[in-house]
């Protein structure tokens, strides 16, 4: 799924005032990690990661790492912090506006 710029800010604008529901350790992206971050898209849709301990380069790596395991977008990525969407196919939460 390709999101246009106006689409990324639209969900920018909704994961603001989001917490983070996962948070990614020293270890990095795990297998029980991904389920975590799939149970979480599922029920949410749009979730907030906080990545802690590691370089930029692995940070990096494991933000795309986790965005391609779990086929989400990652909307933005700023620090530690990245929002990631994936649209529920069954019953749609989040209408995001036309490209």
């Amino acid at each position: 799924m390709e999101l246009s710029e106006r689409q990324r800010k639209y969900l920018r604008g909704l994961g603001h005032a989001l917490n983070p529901v996962l948070l990614i350790g020293n270890a990095g992206v795990t297998a029980p990690v991904i389920a975590e971050a799939q149970r979480a898209l599922r029920d949410h849709e749009l979730i907030k990661v906080k990545f802690r301990g590691a370089e930029r380069a692995a940070r990096d790596a494991g933000l795309s790492e986790l965005a391609g395991a779990t086929d989400s977008v990652l909307v933005h990525r700023i620090g530690h912090t990245a929002l990631y969407y994936k649209r529920r196919i069954d019953r749609p939460g989040i209408v995001i506006p036309d490209a």
